[in-house]
């Protein structure tokens, strides 16, 4: 039933992006840029499987890796992450997305097999050198090539959609997001039930392949490493189809490039053969104040995201003991976690770029604003609810994510790019990518360190940066980028008055345009 309704998700994204056509490209421009999207954004999706993979083998491990341990794991691999787009943003920029994408897939999947041996070791009880440190050091190589995907994926983007389609592009960056964590915890979890020694009840037709590929019975514990290498595994077979398949531009591919109307399309900055040097670049970022706001946004969003997707699991299953009661009511999201994070991730990004580009004229701040809001109502309602009423914390995660996937996709996968322009592109995304990633890595040393003392300081933890959020999204209420408000003037607002006078002319004289008598 999940795998349908993840079908029927991707299905409907599919849709919609065939029939959201506003400047009107060919049906076979449509088609080719489908093509492009599809396996690049599956490539994302598996490289976030690759990510959280790390949370399901830490449920799976259970006491063998407590949660400060998790913590400082997770933490090492973020803050890699985050300081990793430095250097991955231009080089990105400088070598295309697609060259990029390619490296983030090979080498998360390198570094999954490595975690997965690893694993292997540590349960045969053969591995030489501390856990956590053999851990920590793998996790942060895997978030390094890591942050190859996010700049590539964006990098790719800015080329072959125009501002006032990006929208719903970023949209579908947050439904790839969506997917990767379903995969990442449903799939993850039943890689970890079917690796299993012993497996009680009925076997699924899943866990018997995986139990006879892997000759599991023959072993003497259990298969746990198979979370990082079949993602692997994955990750090589997306890297080999987008070899075949990606074009950076649509030059490539055979089709004109066509001028996109963000931040490149300005006064000065619209020469293709404008060299632009690393330095330039990091400059230019850093003393714009809008890239600044919407850096400091996302920083919000990466502590809020990651502070609900990385420890409501941990939370639910530790009220095994503490809490049964809590526990036994809180199993509908415990199984269903990474299904109801797609679902919720997806519609959370439509609606966020829906709204953006038809109700905001493409401005990324309002809606940034109202999911920071409805942040804040959901972080409060968790602070009531916790240890006391799991049906409500636990809906309250999940809506946390809708509002979050929201704020994220409009940040990091659409306002970014609008305000870098596509030449810079991977380096703009790329620093407010890594912002996020810092928030996740400050979240994860603080929350696991303040739920060792006590849960309550969990969601109290993540209220003010959700005041934070909101507040920042106000001061960029109004911002677009130059180019951006010279189409809307010129096209968008010329093509109104045609309509209108056209419409006068039909009505006749003596009438207004809607036919009503002057």
């Amino acid at each position: 039933m999940a795998l349908f309704l993840v079908g029927l998700c991707l299905a409907a994204v599919i849709t919609l992006y065939f029939k959201n056509n506003p400047l009107g490209h060919s049906r076979k421009f449509m088609f080719r840029r489908f093509v492009n999207w599809f396996p690049l954004g599956m490539t994302y999706a598996f490289l976030y499987m690759a990510r959280y993979n790390l949370n399901v083998s830490k449920n799976a491990l259970g006491d063998m890796m407590t949660k400060e341990q998790f913590g400082l794991i997770f933490a090492a691999g973020t803050i890699t992450y985050g300081f990793s787009f430095l250097l991955n943003g231009p080089i990105v920029d400088k070598i295309g997305g697609k060259k990029g994408i390619i490296i983030a897939a090979l080498g998360a999947a390198v570094m999954n097999l490595l975690m997965g041996g690893v694993t292997y070791l540590y349960l045969m009880g053969r591995l030489k050198t501390n856990m956590v440190l053999a851990f920590s050091v793998l996790f942060a190589l895997n978030m390094f090539f890591q942050s190859y995907g996010a700049v590539s994926i964006i990098k790719v983007k800015a080329y072959w959609f125009h501002v006032r389609e990006r929208g719903v592009f970023g949209a579908i960056f947050g439904t790839l997001i969506s997917f990767g964590v379903y995969f990442a915890f449903d799939w993850g979890q039943a890689i970890v039930d079917a690796s299993q020694l012993h497996i009680e009840g009925e076997r699924t037709a899943f866990q018997n392949f995986i139990q006879h590929i892997f000759a599991i019975d023959t072993g003497t514990t259990n298969a746990t490493w198979l979370v990082f290498t079949i993602p692997a595994f994955l990750l090589i077979c997306w890297a080999l189809v987008d070899m075949v398949l990606l074009k950076d531009s649509p030059k490539e591919a055979n089709f004109d490039d066509f001028d996109t109307a963000d931040a490149s399309s300005a006064p000065g900055e619209s020469d293709e053969n404008l060299k632009i040097s690393i330095g330039f670049m990091l400059k230019k970022i850093f003393t714009n104040p809008v890239m600044i706001t919407i850096a400091l946004v996302d920083f919000t969003s990466g502590v809020l995201r990651n502070g609900i997707m990385q420890w409501y699991l941990v939370f639910a299953k530790e009220m095994k003991d503490v809490n049964p009661s809590f526990f036994d009511g809180s199993q509908f999201f415990i199984q269903n976690w990474g299904l109801l994070l797609c679902l919720t991730g997806i519609f959370g990004g439509f609606a966020a770029g829906i709204i953006s580009d038809r109700v905001f004229q493409s401005r990324r701040g309002p809606p940034a604003a109202l999911n920071n809001a409805f942040m804040i109502v959901l972080l409060i309602i968790m602070i009531f609810s916790l240890m006391k009423n799991p049906t409500a914390l636990g809906a309250a995660a999940v809506m946390l994510t809708f509002a979050v996937i929201g704020v994220h996709s409009l940040m990091s996968g659409t306002a970014a790019a609008d305000f870098g322009g596509k030449k810079m592109t991977a380096t703009a995304s790329g620093i407010v990518d890594g912002c996020v990633y810092l928030g996740s890595g400050i979240q994860s040393i603080a929350i696991g360190y303040l739920s060792h003392k006590d849960w309550h300081y969990w969601p109290l933890f993540l209220l003010p940066f959700a005041f934070l959020g909101l507040w920042l999204s106000i001061k960029m209420w109004h911002e677009l980028p130059a180019a951006t408000k010279k189409y809307i003037l010129e096209v968008e607002k010329a093509e109104e008055k045609l309509q209108q006078s056209g419409a006068h002319s039909q009505a006749g004289p003596g009438t207004d345009p809607a036919g009503v008598p002057n």
